[in-house]
């Protein structure tokens, strides 16, 4: 094909092949299919405030704001000193910028690269995730499960943390996809903390 059409213009799923700190991999649901996310967030000296870009749409906005706050009251449990994240500011990137993107299904991915880039613990690159969060730490359910599951394989990353609500989803999957995909349903968002962020680098 590349012959007679040229190289590939557009270029997705493309996972990271290492753990970085600071970026986290979601899963996204788009007009064409399900697509792999990263995430990324700097810290820089600051004093607390919340930069967001990408071309993120509202409710990613929403979604944002609200893994902010979880991520200061998590924060200590990492190791984190209480004034961290008043003293920085935090900038929230998705990459790609000129697509926009919006939906409820990204804030346990934020938290994730949020609570990594204030602790220095790298996150999983060979894992991806989906799923809103709430102030309360819960995990909300999202669509587009199968969507999301066949780009996580597709991009070769076959360990996944999945609302538990959205267990019932399943059924969708073809039978390949079930046996190869290792999934992980979370209902609250301690737990994808501990299954996401590695211990900090030394």
């Amino acid at each position: 094909v590349e012959k007679l059409l040229g190289p590939v213009r557009f270029l997705s799923d493309r996972p990271l092949t290492e753990p970085r700190t600071g970026v986290a991999t979601g899963l996204a649901y788009t007009s064409v299919g399900g697509d792999v996310l990263l995430i990324e967030v700097l810290a820089l000296p600051g004093k607390g405030r919340l930069k967001l870009t990408g071309s993120l749409g509202e409710v990613m906005q929403e979604s944002a704001t609200a893994a902010m706050s979880r991520a200061r009251l998590h924060g200590e449990d990492l190791g984190v000193p209480a004034t961290w994240f008043d003293e920085h500011d935090l900038h929230v990137h998705v990459p790609e910028g000129g697509v926009p993107k919006d939906g409820p299904s990204a804030g346990v991915t934020m938290l994730c690269a949020l609570l990594s880039a204030a602790s220095g613990r790298p996150v999983r690159n060979d894992l991806a995730m989906t799923g809103e969060i709430t102030l309360r730490g819960d995990i909300l359910p999202v669509g587009g499960i199968k969507e999301k599951v066949l780009a996580a394989i597709r991009a070769g990353i076959k360990d996944l943390l999945l609302p538990a609500e959205n267990e019932r989803d399943l059924h969708d999957l073809p039978p390949s996809a079930r046996r190869r995909a290792r999934i992980r349903f979370i209902a609250r968002a301690d737990e994808a903390l501990e299954a996401a962020l590695l211990p900090e680098k030394n």
